[in-house]
């Protein structure tokens, strides 16, 4: 049986669903937009989350701001239920692991849930990311260079994972700032600089260089952790 945690800021929205997806056979557990959420995982173990993205939190925050929190704090694979009108903002919205756009097909709902957890289940067994002598375990949040476990911040950790889990891929400065902090983050996109400058010190010496700075655009991981020239984190374009 698959544990579902079903999350709104109107419990009377989602109780028809909630119902549906009781009677084939899942365990679901519906609460409002809160912190406490986190805690109530801790609880209780949970295979997946929906999250109602229509709505806004009590605490002001949007929807998307609180999903990606629960993302980043639990790991856990996320389907937003969204409508036509926040479609395009779902389609762009990369740490989702899945959405559905209202009024839902409940069979097809529960095949989504069903797919996302047996490919969860599969990726925690070979979660670990290796590049190099760099290994990066997302089920415990560690990092290890050459078997030495690395003091990283949130933030560092957060952009090495997207980076390594993306190699290759370019990211530019405002993409790393809306995939970390968010959309609704106010400082500038200098930041990334920052955080890039500080995560390369405790990752990379000369013998292994592990993220590129890609002139006048952006950032990427590179496909081996081998050294090498690259130009300064502060200056990517």
């Amino acid at each position: 049986m698959h544990n579902i945690l079903l999350v709104t800021n109107n419990l009377d929205r989602i109780r028809d669903l909630n119902t549906g997806l009781s009677r084939m056979g899942f365990s679901c557990t519906a609460c409002v937009y809160a912190d406490d959420v986190i805690q109530q995982d801790a609880r209780q173990s949970f295979n997946a989350v929906l999250v109602d993205i229509c709505a806004i939190s009590s605490h002001g925050e949007s929807a998307w701001q609180w999903f990606r929190k629960l993302k980043l704090r639990k790991l856990l694979p996320v389907i937003a239920l969204v409508s036509p009108s926040t479609l395009n903002a779902a389609a762009a919205e990369q740490g989702l692991t899945d959405f559905v756009v209202k009024p839902w097909n409940l069979d097809e709902l529960a095949a989504r849930i069903r797919r996302t957890v047996i490919k969860a289940s599969n990726a925690k067994q070979s979660g670990v990311i290796k590049v190099g002598d760099l290994s990066i375990d997302p089920v415990r949040c560690e990092v290890e260079l050459g078997g030495r476990l690395l003091a990283l911040t949130f933030k560092e950790y957060e952009l090495l994972k997207l980076l390594a889990t993306n190699k290759g891929k370019v990211f530019t400065r405002e993409a790393l700032l809306n995939e970390v902090w968010g959309y609704d983050y106010y400082g500038g996109d200098r930041t990334v600089d920052v955080h890039i400058r500080r995560l390369r010190s405790k990752i990379e010496d000369p013998a292994h260089t592990f993220v590129d700075t890609v002139r006048n655009i952006g950032y990427k991981f590179k496909d081996t952790g081998a050294g090498g020239e690259r130009r300064p984190a502060e200056d990517p374009g």
